[in-house]
């Protein structure tokens, strides 16, 4: 039997981050339990090679949502990372903190503690920002986040149309000003992937206080109240991994859940239906499942200067050599360098339509979307009413969630969406890319109406693989609430959650950086440490907010 102080289940972007904190002084011994393998080879480690680790199974989870009725009854793609790293390993590698307002909303919410000027410390403890704004980033934390090469044209067009559009440019939207068109950040380092395992992990790893064991976690095991440990399979036999102090679920907003229900935490009746002991009747676990959708809008580009060149088998291997021995060319990059987040109309303080650009017209899979060169823009309403849930198949471990997101259940998606299509049309429309501007290959010319926008919506809105808030942090008097503001969870003690699925609500953009900060944070109070003094730092606020959307 093994045991440790610590045990931490999963290697993600906020287990990952635990393991360092935790063992930093030398004196806790940590335990991470992963149930995928190594991260070694150039799938995951080259950045631009980003769409293969995402659809192959060794890798990824590979769960899919139940049929989503807003969706023409779609079953939707659900990877979570199952590699050391978790979907660090597999992500799109885009950084954003998210917006100040997120964290009050988290705050008002009953996530006391987590307001902007608590969080933005820890911000800045883990980042290495290179090219950030000064005094509002970090720059000697483990994770390193930097810019593109920003070589493309239609980069540079992107951004130009923006401003000609009368919006706002950002100079750093993880600094003091996150609304506008700006460069995106990455978390690249050295022309590598610079994941939770490259930055965290296997630096912790050298400490002889921290160990990974591979194996599937089936339940976390609760003697008395208390979690006193991790059962666990490997090499196809059952063993109890032990945990002196605290037990640390770090698995993610669909697997983080589901082992709590499968330990006898969760809403009872459910739990009594699956036939497992109730331990602690949270209905919270499970509920409030938040996601970001988005579609791409696709354009022909009359001029050869997109990556549409490379995409052929030859010029993929040639990209692929030159970053094998020289880690230099495009596999450096995962492409995602221009981006803007923008408020989607008057009266709303915070950015709440998000765009990725890309200078080639591609799907996820990596095929070309036409055959001709191409631009598109991955473009979301990131602020969704809609909220899901995730239960048990069964009480067998090994089964995978069911997974309900209820996309596009409130009638205000339709309507952001909607806009998101139109302000697309009139971006895409300035003179920046008049050079440029070719047919529009998605959603279409023909694509006027609201009823025809509602049909290709139906059709092609896909997620943009951001699940959260199935273990939401909130007060102790909150029936739905799973954790406490120091996240533990209410009602067992020794145990705690700490990963996206504890965020009360979904924050505005990509979820892996406030991921690990999620990890950093908890961290200090599973050490009963104090928390970083809270930041006095007042972000920009556009002073335009309550009259016009620009």
């Amino acid at each position: 039997m093994q045991q440790a102080d610590f045990v931490i289940i999963g290697s993600g972007s906020a287990g990952s981050a635990l393991a360092y904190r935790l063992s930093e002084n030398g004196k806790n011994t940590v335990i991470v339990i992963e149930a995928g393998g190594s991260d070694f080879g150039p799938f995951i480690q080259m950045p631009a090679a980003l769409a293969w680790p995402m659809s192959m199974k060794r890798y990824n989870w590979g769960y899919l949502s139940e049929p989503e009725p807003n969706l023409n009854n779609r079953r939707i793609t659900a990877p979570r990372g199952k590699v050391i790293g978790g979907s660090s390993s597999i992500n799109g590698m885009v950084y954003v903190r998210g917006h100040a307002e997120d964290y009050n909303r988290w705050e008002e919410l009953g996530a006391q503690g987590w307001a902007y000027a608590d969080v933005l410390p820890y911000f800045k403890r883990m980042e290495h920002s290179h090219g950030g704004e000064e005094g509002w980033r970090g720059t000697d934390g483990p994770l390193h986040v930097q810019r593109g090469v920003f070589r493309n044209p239609l980069f540079r067009a992107f951004i130009e149309a923006g401003k000609q559009a009368g919006f706002e440019a950002t100079e750093d939207y993880n600094g003091s000003k996150q609304e506008g068109f700006g460069l995106m950040e990455q978390t690249i380092f050295g022309g590598r992937r610079w994941s939770a395992a490259n930055a965290y992990l296997k630096p912790a790893l050298k400490r002889p206080n921290v160990e990974v064991v591979y194996g599937h976690a089936h339940k976390v095991v609760i003697e008395d109240g208390r979690a006193t440990g991790v059962e666990i399979e490997r090499g196809g036999k059952v063993e109890v991994v032990k945990a002196n102090r605290e037990v640390i679920v770090s698995a993610s907003s669909f697997n983080s859940p589901k082992l709590l229900m499968l330990s006898g935490i969760g809403p009872g009746a459910h739990l009594q239906d699956m036939g497992i002991e109730v331990k602690a009747n949270r209905p919270g676990v499970g509920a409030n499942l938040q996601d970001h959708m988005e579609f791409y809008f696709q354009q022909v580009s009359t001029k050869p200067v997109s990556l549409y060149s490379w995409l052929p088998w030859f010029w993929q291997g040639v990209a692929g050599a030159q970053w094998m021995f020289t880690k230099s060319g495009l596999g450096t990059s995962n492409q995602f360098e221009a981006c803007a987040f923008l408020r989607s109309a008057p009266g709303i303080k915070q950015p709440d339509i998000q765009y990725h650009f890309l200078p080639v017209a591609i799907s996820y899979d990596g095929k070309a979307a036409a055959k001709s060169h191409g631009f598109q823009v991955h473009v979301g309403y990131n602020l969704s009413k809609s909220r899901g849930n995730v239960t048990l198949a069964s009480s067998d471990p090994k089964a995978d969630p069911v997974i309900r997101f209820n996309y596009m259940s409130h009638p205000e998606d339709w309507e952001k969406f909607r806009h998101c299509v139109r302000l697309t049309r009139e971006i895409f429309g300035q003179k920046a890319f008049d050079h440029y501007r070719g047919p529009e290959i998605q959603p279409g010319e023909n694509v006027q109406t609201d009823e025809q926008i509602d049909e290709f919506l139906r059709e092609h809105l896909e997620s943009a693989y951001h699940p959260c808030g199935t273990c939401k942090m909130g007060a102790k008097t909150d029936p739905m609430a799973v954790v406490d503001p120091e996240t533990r969870v209410i009602g067992v003690d020794g145990l705690r959650v700490a990963d996206s699925s504890i965020f009360p609500h979904v924050t505005y953009g990509n979820l892996n950086g406030p991921s690990i900060m999620t990890g950093e944070k908890a961290a200090d109070h599973i050490l009963g440490k104090q928390p970083l003094p809270r930041s006095n730092q007042e972000p920009w606020i556009n002073p335009r907010w309550e009259v016009s959307d620009r």
